[in-house]
């Protein structure tokens, strides 16, 4: 998707009530820690991702891109934020390869697979899967799906995420609140 497309999507997506947070909202959200930094929520997603010792690569990837200005943006986006160990299960140079100047598209596919429009929160997840037979499923600024499923019992409850290819991973990290939207980690690179 070509980044005015992407921009014209989410200035849409805000235009249809889903905009920042009150600073009220933003104070009452929690503080978490993700790759040894705490994620403030009333910073960016590119501020606190920055931050991360765990999303270097995704860092260095939305910025070849050219999205984190956008992600910097009012949003509020919905990301579902691979840590560097989920791009190095990738194919070996497969990361090179993308954050090669001319796999730009590519690398921007690949990046706004991870990108739901709005606010997304596990509860959402939760009530949406509930209320389709256990699965919920969204579609991604890319233009395909992710969907979304209950894993696992106890302690080690949460949500699977699958791509259109079948690629499975997990949720593991839910509900890190940015002022300009919510990061979910997740433990694999998702692909298109």
């Amino acid at each position: 998707m070509a980044m005015t497309a992407f921009r014209t999507m989410m200035l849409a997506t805000m235009l249809a009530g889903g905009g920042m947070m009150g600073a009220t909202a933003i104070a009452a959200q929690k503080t978490v820690m993700v790759g040894g930094a705490a994620m403030y929520p009333t910073r960016t997603i590119v501020e606190n991702a920055a931050n991360s010792r765990d999303h270097t690569t995704l860092v260095a990837a939305v910025k070849a891109a050219g999205l984190a200005d956008t992600l910097s943006g009012p949003g509020p986006f919905t990301v579902f934020a691979p840590t560097n160990a989920a791009f190095a299960k990738l194919p070996a140079g497969t990361v090179d390869t993308l954050l090669k100047p001319d796999s730009k598209d590519q690398l921007t596919a690949v990046l706004t697979y991870h990108v739901v429009p709005g606010r997304v929160s596990a509860a959402d997840i939760a009530a949406k899967a509930k209320a389709n037979g256990g699965n919920a499923t969204y579609t991604t600024v890319q233009g395909e799906p992710l969907t979304f499923h209950k894993a696992g019992t106890g302690s080690k409850a949460g949500w699977a995420i699958m791509d259109g290819k079948g690629h499975m991973g997990r949720i593991t990290i839910a509900d890190v609140y940015q002022s300009n939207g919510v990061i979910h980690v997740i433990d694999t690179v998702m692909l298109p």
